[in-house]
């Protein structure tokens, strides 16, 4: 089990008090978690020690190159993947899904179909209507008022003209669990791509991309306590028949072909640490042994406060919850509300004064939040639990909320 005294020993961002000595809670993980001094340590001796691009013949250089092969093997493991060489790096989600999608649109002809979701974030909407300028049609996935998609609607969407299938494995804005392996057994036997936003999902959960069958899968370390990088799974022999924007002079072959300019290699270093730190949570004889070990945990301990806080929140009559309830194990430890007497804003300037972070708007997840009408009123307030978060910080949060 979570041994949270000791994991919050890790973290020196939560020891920061405001004018009146009050601790500050995070509670706003799901737009990036905080990070641990090993991140820190990671990316400052990058500099202090091995600062210097790569490919080169001397030491720093050779260190770089290794810090970053290193990097795509941690990731590699961390997402079940075949190996370091599907491992694309980027500066963040979008961009890669951008590059991802310009490189499709080359491949795909007018007529094809690529279906998306309403309840996506749009960094996994708004790249694929780059398709559209060469005649492909998006098709959506309706969402229903409970938060969750429509998987009918989802089935009978794809068809013979589906060439992809595009969907995030949770939402950022929710809390929805989607059931993306349901949707991946029911591909086996399509002739269509199945890419996967695994933005919200990696922090709480282990992933295995080999089992869930996908081809493409996206994800970013400063959601999983590392700083702002993230990365691209291709299955092997698929990136490399792309037609991708590099330029001339940079590597031609999978996986570096949609990595445009120099790496943010002090950043990489520090997300290896961020791996690094969450395999030391976990037992086990090899780094995915012990990283599905640790996401075990982190689960069972991120469930529990999470269940706890819907059920305080639940009790309030000012507060009406929106997404699935905690019935069963489909859920990640996000929850978002409306307040019937405050908007999404002014309840968080209230968490706020008392020195608690949470979010409020749409999160990017526009189109969920405009479909659930929602968007007029200023979204909703959203709260999430990490690894670092206690039932304290929980009950302190829910006791200002009552209070407004």
């Amino acid at each position: 089990m979570i041994n949270s005294e000791k994991i919050r020993e890790y973290f020196p961002s939560l020891n920061r008090l405001d004018e009146n000595n009050n601790e500050i809670i995070y509670l706003d993980g799901p737009g990036g978690t905080q990070v641990p001094i090993q991140v820190i340590e990671g990316i400052s001796q990058y500099y202090i020690k091995s600062n210097a691009n790569t490919h080169g013949e001397f030491v720093t250089s050779k260190e770089t190159d290794f810090i970053m092969k290193g990097l795509r093997e941690r990731v590699s493991n961390m997402l079940g993947a075949e190996g370091p060489n599907t491992i694309s790096i980027g500066q963040n989600m979008t961009t890669l899904n951008y590059s991802l999608a310009r490189a499709l649109s080359r491949k795909f002809k007018g007529g094809d179909e690529v279906i998306i979701t309403e309840l996506d974030h749009e960094a996994n909407r708004g790249p694929w209507r780059v398709l559209e300028e060469v005649g492909v049609k998006l098709i959506e996935v309706k969402l229903l008022e409970n938060g969750t998609l429509d998987y009918v609607d989802f089935k009978n969407k794809i068809n013979d003209k589906t060439v992809m299938v595009c969907m995030g494995m949770s939402s950022n804005a929710l809390g929805t669990l989607n059931d993306f392996e349901e949707i991946g057994k029911y591909l086996q036997d399509k002739d269509c791509l199945f890419l996967l936003d695994a933005v919200h999902y990696a922090p709480h959960f282990s992933i295995n991309v080999k089992e869930l069958g996908c081809d493409f899968m996206l994800c970013s370390a400063y959601k999983f306590y590392g700083p702002h990088v993230s990365f691209l799974y291709s299955r092997p022999g698929l990136l490399g028949e792309l037609n991708t924007d590099r330029l001339v002079v940079q590597d031609q072959e999978a996986p570096y072909i949609i990595e445009t300019g120099t790496l943010n290699h002090a950043a990489c270093s520090g997300v290896s640490s961020a791996i690094d730190f969450i395999s030391s949570i976990g037992e086990g004889a090899t780094l995915r042994e012990k990283l599905e070990n640790a996401y075990h945990q982190i689960g069972v301990h991120e469930f529990e406060l999470a269940k706890h806080l819907y059920g305080s929140l639940q009790k309030e009559k000012k507060i009406t919850i929106k997404g699935p309830d905690f019935s069963s194990k489909k859920r990640t430890p996000t929850i978002s509300f409306v307040h019937s007497e405050l908007s999404p804003q002014q309840v968080c300037k209230k968490l706020a004064s008392e020195n608690i972070c949470a979010w409020d708007g749409h999160f990017y997840a526009l189109k969920a939040i405009q479909q659930l009408g929602l968007e007029s009123t200023g979204g909703v307030t959203r709260l999430g639990i990490s690894i670092y978060n206690t039932k304290q910080e929980v009950d302190r949060a829910v006791q200002v909320i009552k209070s407004m």
